[in-house]
């Protein structure tokens, strides 16, 4: 019989693999999120009811419903009634990204309402436009305030891989399950599975204070 270092060992190259699986999706799931969430948060502050109506439905959709749904619905609902089919890569990424983009929305909504309509006004009569004013003046101040809140919805990201084995994708919670099924050795591997989304979520969240200590405006 194996010893648990053995275990350890024979496994190790296939979490790791899995744990970037598991990074590559956060990753990417947060950038496409923040495009999401800017866009939506436009969306919902404009003065247009066809803008504002849809991005509130969204995200009240999105944060009214469980993240597993969503991944199912976008795998196999939604290319089902388009006639379209979607990997299960790109679907994983579609599900995270607009969940996390529905909160990042709020997010951005409420860092740019925290800065002082005096800005708007202020940047308005030195001759910008909204969009400049906007781009120039409110969201640099608004940003630096948002970026911890933006590193912790990386954390979720992260945790939220682990529904996407539900869809066959080899992050790291599939690459575990399917180790400790071919060698009866659920202790050893789900200990290590859990150490690496500690030691992955304990150094965002490390960095995610620092950002805070550094960045956040009082």
């Amino acid at each position: 019989m194996e010893t648990t270092f053995n275990v350890i060992v024979d496994a190790l190259p296939y979490l790791l693999k899995g744990l970037y699986m598991t990074i590559l999706i956060s990753v990417l799931s947060i950038i496409f999120s923040l495009v999401i969430g800017l866009i939506a948060c436009f969306m919902r502050m404009s003065k247009y009811a066809v803008l504002r109506y849809p991005a509130a439905i969204y995200v009240n959709l999105i944060r009214g419903t469980p993240i597993l749904i969503q991944i199912l619905f976008i795998y196999f609902g939604a290319p089902t009634a388009l006639d379209i089919h979607l990997s299960a890569f790109t679907a994983g990424l579609i599900a995270i990204s607009l969940n996390i983009g529905a909160y990042n929305t709020e997010i951005f909504r409420g860092g740019i309402e925290s800065i002082g309509k005096g800005q708007m006004e202020a940047g308005r009569s030195l001759g910008f436009s909204y969009a400049q004013t906007m781009a120039l003046i409110i969201l640099p101040q608004a940003v630096r305030r948002m970026i911890p809140s933006f590193v912790n919805q990386l954390t979720h990201a992260i945790k939220d891989t682990s529904m996407l084995s539900v869809i066959g994708i080899a992050e790291l919670t599939m690459v575990g399950q399917s180790i400790y099924a071919m060698n009866f050795r659920s202790f050893e591997i789900l200990t290590m599975v859990g150490l690496f989304y500690f030691i992955t979520i304990y150094t965002v969240s490390f960095i995610s204070t620092k950002m805070e200590r550094r960045f956040v405006i009082s």
